[in-house]
């Protein structure tokens, strides 16, 4: 007891509540304990309390910190329940005066396109001295200005023209807006983006060429006579240098305008809600009725698309071939027809409304082949593609043998989100696509003289990514699959050729207008003369990149089915090499001019150069191994410098981007673990380059 007492008097912060306790605590222990409780009761009423009161005050306090917690955790509920990006931009002045757009485009975009628009008025507010409100109201009033124009072209009828369109120079003009020296800096090397981009590659090409070829010295060949007589030699080398080094120089300037141009975004239309009918679309999936399982697959992953785009503006379709044959019907063609006939139909009884129809099947048939003295559909792919759209336009059957679905239906639509068999539709990345493509800005105009694209985009290609599962079936797939799965950010990546030129390059999985494309490509090749038609098709319909929509797709398991892959894509560049001459051919072999501007000309190069690099590298490492046997060390080891460049100045470049608040310890792994995959990603491509070489010739 005197302990006790002792402590307590050394403890004066002691409450009341812990005495109370503490006496609750002691009676009916032991019977010596009374005198304690005794004595806690003398010192709680010498402090004017009691037992009873303190108890009674401590209940009163857990319940009010019980309604507090509760409440506070209700108001947190509550707070998750409020969009507060609709509460933002009800209280916007700037957002009030956009809303009064003439051509009513804006209210209809969804929050990150209006997002842009905002910041754009802040950055012009800024650097002109007027009102965020004032500018808002100039755009809104040269807008309301062109809409009175008859014939005007609908894009500029909106405030986004005057923000993020062409328009933006006039709007700057209005309001005397002063730009940063960056950035007229900026918009002059922009204006010249593609000289000064091929400039650069040149430019580094030879540098990275003059870095490689003093090691030759005086002479190729020792006991033989020096340059210029074995000029052959040095001719070699030097083209053989400079295809590796071009490999590096591109590289590396892609990577710098990725670091200095930041990317740009394409406006979209908010169909979250749902595709209107003024944009239906079909999802096109070109494949081959190769056997049941084939067949089984096709629907299961139809179905799928089908399910995470749920739309009744949505319709989708399977354009199918046999495979090639020495005559015109196989005895398994039928049972396989029957079977995706069968399947088609349970989808539209499970899910297509009374009188609708939600999946289609269009089937062609085998057509002989003169040049491939066999029995086969008709350019494949891009022959499925245009029959469809045929079909769309006119109405015409004719290259179908089974039609299931339709017809009427399918001729309102007017966008295509053309995929492969082993593509992956994400959820919501169909309405996204759409309503990218239904933006005024981004709405193709097709040159009547050239019958191409030339402003706005008549197809929008996504970025792609590999499937998760797929990445894990072999050591392969998961070392060159790159990032996989789906981003769980909607992020924006960057395209050089986007960011820098307003272009991008089309892979095949993309969606298109169906009308400009058609214009664009439908009588334009010649026939059986065109196997990889994706970029030709991109650069007359004029592609554009969607960076915050991902596709996801299968990648090859072993190396020989990529090899394959590539050997296809290599003898596809070559066959559109043609389209670098002023004169092209088009159907039945008749030439014409090219219509193809530079970019598009640059992109089809580049591929060809590409292709090269691999024959290059090893044509270099034998002519310099046998040509100059005493500098064969070196030699080596600037080839192999020269192609692990980019690898370097980007690990050194992620080292030194450490963030201050990360140590070390935490940082260098994730950082490590993703430059060594780039860089044993390089180091197998160089091993496989005798592999490569004989793919690629």
């Amino acid at each position: 007891i005197t302990i006790l007492a002792d402590f307590v008097r050394s403890e004066p912060l002691l409450s009341a509540p812990f005495l109370a306790e503490l006496t609750s605590s002691l009676q009916g222990t032991h019977p010596a304990m009374g005198l304690v409780v005794h004595w806690v009761e003398q010192e709680l009423s010498e402090r004017g309390q009691t037992l009873e009161l303190i108890q009674q005050a401590e209940s009163q306090d857990q319940a009010a910190d019980h309604a507090s917690i509760s409440n506070s955790v209700t108001s947190l509920r509550q707070l998750t329940r409020i969009d507060w990006r609709d509460m933002v931009e009800s209280l916007s002045a700037v957002e009030a005066i956009f809303r009064r757009d003439p051509g009513g485009v804006h209210l209809l975009m969804d929050f990150r396109s209006r997002d842009i628009c905002r910041r754009e008025i802040e950055g012009l507010s800024r650097r002109s001295g007027q009102e965020e409100q004032d500018v808002a109201r100039t755009a809104l009033r040269l807008a309301s200005e062109r809409a009175q124009v008859p014939g005007i072209d609908p894009r500029e009828r909106t405030v986004g023209y005057f923000l993020i369109g062409d328009g933006r120079a006039q709007l700057e003009a209005e309001i005397h807006y002063r730009p940063y020296l960056r950035q007229r800096v900026g918009r002059r090397l922009r204006r010249r983006a593609l000289p000064l981009y091929l400039l650069a590659i040149a430019m580094l090409t030879t540098g990275l060429w003059l870095a490689v070829m003093p090691v030759v010295g005086s002479g190729p060949i020792p006991g033989t006579a020096p340059w210029p007589d074995n000029w052959w030699w040095l001719a070699l080398t030097s083209l053989a240098v400079i295809l590796v080094a071009s490999r590096t120089a591109v590289s590396m300037v892609n990577w710098f305008a990725s670091l200095l141009v930041p990317p740009r975004a394409l406006p979209r239309m908010d169909f979250s809600k749902g595709i209107p009918e003024a944009y239906r679309t079909a999802v096109i999936v070109p494949a081959m009725l190769s056997s049941a399982a084939t067949v089984d697959k096709l629907l299961e992953h139809l179905e799928l698309r089908y399910l995470g785009n749920r739309s009744p503006n949505l319709r989708m379709v399977l354009l199918t071939d046999l495979p090639d044959a020495h005559q015109e019907q196989m005895p398994e063609d039928k049972p396989l027809l029957d079977r995706a006939l069968g399947r088609i139909r349970e989808l539209n009884t499970q899910y297509a409304g009374p009188g609708q129809t939600a999946f289609y099947l269009l089937h062609r048939p085998r057509l002989w082949n003169p040049s491939q003295w066999r029995w086969m559909g008709f350019e494949r792919k891009r022959g499925k593609i245009e029959d469809f759209n045929r079909l769309v336009l006119t109405g015409t059957t004719e290259p179908f043998s089974l039609v299931e679905g339709d017809i009427a239906q399918l001729r309102s639509v007017q966008y295509g989100i053309v995929l492969d068999a082993d593509t992956q539709l994400p959820p919501q990345a169909a309405w996204k696509m759409i309503g990218a493509m239904a933006h005024p800005l981004n709405r193709p105009y097709v040159d009547s003289a050239h019958q191409c694209v030339t402003r706005g985009y008549g197809i929008l290609q996504p970025r792609l990514a590999v499937s998760l599962p797929q990445s894990q079936r072999s050591r392969f797939a998961s070392l060159f699959a790159g990032d996989v799965g789906l981003d769980p950010y909607t992020r924006e990546v960057s395209n050089v050729y986007q960011d820098l030129f307003g272009q991008g390059q089309f892979v095949g999985k993309a969606i298109y207008d169906i009308k400009a494309f058609d214009t664009a490509v439908s009588t334009r090749f010649p026939d059986n003369r065109i196997l990889s038609h994706d970029l030709i098709e991109g650069c007359h319909a004029r592609c554009g990149f969607l960076g915050d929509v991902e596709l996801l797709e299968d990648h090859p398991e072993r190396y020989l089915a990529d090899a394959n892959r590539r050997r296809r894509w290599t003898r596809g560049d070559w066959q559109i090499a043609r389209w670098l001459l002023p004169a092209v051919p088009g159907p039945r072999m008749t030439w014409r001019r090219n219509p193809l501007p530079i970019l598009a000309k640059w992109l089809i190069l580049d591929n060809l150069r590409r292709s090269l690099v691999a024959a290059a590298m090893l044509a270099a490492f034998l002519l310099g191994w046998f040509g100059i046997p005493n500098a064969a060390l070196p030699w080596t080891a600037l080839l192999v410098g020269v192609f692990f460049l980019p690898d370097f100045l980007r690990s050194v470049r992620t080292l030194a981007s450490k963030p201050r608040r990360l140590s070390w310890s935490t940082y260098l792994p994730y950082a490590g673990i993703r430059e060594l995959r780039g860089w044993a990603i390089n180091l197998l491509e160089l091993l496989l380059t005798p592999f490569h070489a004989v793919i690629y010739l």
